[in-house]
């Protein structure tokens, strides 16, 4: 059974950081792309960021591009997002992604992604 958990969400003010983390189990983690995403109240969800298997490519949203970093330790079966500058409008529920790279699949899209977790709030105040 595939398991995603993310945690590190929680109330952090304006200009300030916060470092998410998503631990998977179940999978083939070093063979899946991951992503992040995120819904705001009241909106959709939206792609944030994804990362490569190998952690060779890295795509953001141009929302938080230059403020966010995804990274992954395949060694420890976990991706993060660390969140720099952060602003009120990051304020949402962030979701961890898995896809399965058994086919070629864009990675900034929802339906491109096999596993999903449960979700963490962030909170950001001005």
């Amino acid at each position: 059974q595939v398991q995603l958990v993310e945690s590190g969400g929680g109330l952090v003010q304006a200009g300030g950081s916060l470092r998410l983390s998503c631990a998977a189990s179940g999978l083939r983690f070093s063979s899946s792309n991951m992503g992040w995403f995120r819904q705001a109240p009241g909106k959709e969800r939206e792609f944030v960021a994804a990362i490569s298997w190998s952690g060779s490519s890295t795509y953001y949203a141009d929302s938080v591009k230059g403020r966010f970093t995804i990274s992954r330790d395949n060694a420890k079966n976990t991706v993060y997002l660390q969140m720099n500058s952060l602003k009120p409008e990051d304020t949402a529920v962030y979701y961890c992604a898995a896809q399965r790279v058994n086919i070629a699949r864009p990675m900034n899209l929802i339906r491109s992604y096999d596993y999903w977790g449960q979700g963490t709030q962030v909170t950001v105040s001005s």
